[in-house]
C-alpha cells in the first residue's frame, strides 16, 4: 500500500493512492436500513459509541484525500480513529506483488486490476460488530437486518448532531451495552430474534469491556477469544474481525453461501467448508482478500438447489 498519513489537527488523511470510500465502508452497515451508517456520492456518515460518549464521523473524499468531522462527547476518539476505520493500517503490498499476484485465480486478478480502490476497514468496535454479526446467526440476511433495524429504531439514539451541519436527521447511535442489556425479551421477539441469539446476544454485552479490549489484539488471537462466549462461533467471529480489524485472511466458515460460491467460483462445481479452506489454502493469509475480489469480480454462482425460508416471529 502506498505510505499515508494523518494531517493534524485537521482530521484529513490522504490515501496516498487509489481509494474507493463506499467500497471500503460498505461492509459495515448491516443492510438497507441500518440508520447508523449512511453513505452517499462521496461522503460517509458513521454514528458509533466511544468510550467518551456517542458521536457522529463525517467524511468526505476529494482525491485522495479524506476529510473527516465528527461531533458529539466522542468527537476526538472518533477523529483518532479514523485512519484505521478508511483502512490506513490496510497492506495490500505482498497480495498486488508480482509473484504473489501470478498465483491468483484469474477472477481474482481480474477484479483487483478493476478494483486498486478497495481497502480493508479496522472499526476497533467489537461489541457495534458483534450484535449484529449474533443476529445474523442461522437465519436470512433479510430477516437478521429486519430485526436489527426495529432494535435499533426503538433503542438507539439520535447521533450528535443529527439534522443539523448536514448530518442525516436519520442518522443513529446503536444501543450501549447497557441499553442492550435492558431490553425486555418480548421486545426481541417482536422484532423477530429468537432466545437462542437474544440470549448470546446478553451474554456478550455482559463481557463488553472485555470484548472492546480485543481490538487491541492480532485478528486471528481475538477471534479465538471471542469464541470463548457460548453462542459465538467461528462464523461470527469471522465476521465480526473483518469489520473490527480489517482482518485480510479470516473466512466466514459456516456461512449458508459462501463455501458453494467459492466452489464454483474456482472449480465450477459446489463445495463445502472443508473444500473451500482447501482450495483458499494457498493464499492464506489474504484469503478474505481473495474472498473479497471473488464477489468484486461480478461472478454468480448458478441459481438452484435449496434456499433458506425467512421466518418471521414477530406474530407468535
Amino acid at each position: 500500500m502506498t505510505s499515508a498519513a494523518i494531517t493534524a489537527p485537521a482530521a484529513v488523511w490522504d490515501a496516498g493512492g487509489p481509494y474507493s470510500l463506499h467500497q471500503t465502508l460498505g461492509i459495515i452497515g448491516r443492510g438497507p436500513a441500518d440508520r447508523t451508517v449512511r453513505l452517499a456520492p462521496g461522503s460517509a456518515w458513521l454514528a458509533f459509541n466511544t468510550p467518551d460518549g456517542p458521536a457522529t464521523l463525517g467524511i468526505s473524499q476529494r482525491g485522495t484525500e479524506l476529510h473527516a468531522r465528527a461531533w458529539g462527547p466522542g468527537a476526538a476518539h472518533a477523529l483518532a480513529g479514523a485512519p484505521a476505520l478508511l483502512g490506513a493500517g490496510d497492506d495490500w503490498s505482498h497480495f498486488d506483488s508480482p509473484d504473489f499476484h501470478a498465483t491468483l485465480p484469474r477472477l481474482a486478478r481480474e477484479a483487483r486490476r478493476r478494483h486498486p480502490a478497495v481497502r480493508l476497514p479496522a472499526t476497533g468496535r467489537v461489541v457495534d460488530s458483534l450484535v449484529p454479526a449474533i443476529l445474523e446467526q442461522k437465519v436470512t440476511s433479510l430477516e437478521a437486518h429486519r430485526g436489527y433495524a426495529t432494535l435499533l429504531r426503538k433503542f438507539g439514539s439520535p447521533a450528535p448532531g443529527a439534522g443539523s451541519s448536514g448530518v442525516p436527521a436519520e442518522l443513529m447511535v446503536a444501543p450501549t451495552p447497557r441499553q442492550w442489556a435492558k431490553i425486555p425479551s418480548w421486545e426481541w421477539h417482536k422484532a423477530g430474534v429468537g432466545p437462542q441469539r437474544s440470549a448470546t446476544v446478553l451474554r456478550a454485552v455482559a463481557s463488553a469491556s472485555g470484548l472492546e479490549r480485543l481490538a487491541a489484539l492480532p485478528a486471528a488471537e481475538a477471534a479465538r477469544k471471542m469464541q470463548a462466549i457460548p453462542g459465538v462461533g467461528v462464523w461470527t467471529a469471522a465476521e465480526v474481525t473483518q469489520r473490527t480489524h480489517g482482518d485480510a485472511d479470516q473466512v466466514a466458515v459456516g456461512d449458508y453461501h459462501l463455501a458453494a460460491f467459492v466452489g464454483w467460483a474456482l472449480t465450477g462445481k459446489r463445495v463445502d467448508d472443508a473444500g473451500m479452506l482447501e482450495l483458499l489454502e494457498p493464499w492464506r493469509g489474504h484469503r478474505q482478500r481473495v474472498v473479497r475480489m471473488l464477489y468484486l469480480s461480478g461472478f454468480t454462482k448458478p441459481a438452484f438447489g435449496p434456499r433458506m425460508s425467512i421466518q418471521d416471529h414477530r406474530g407468535h
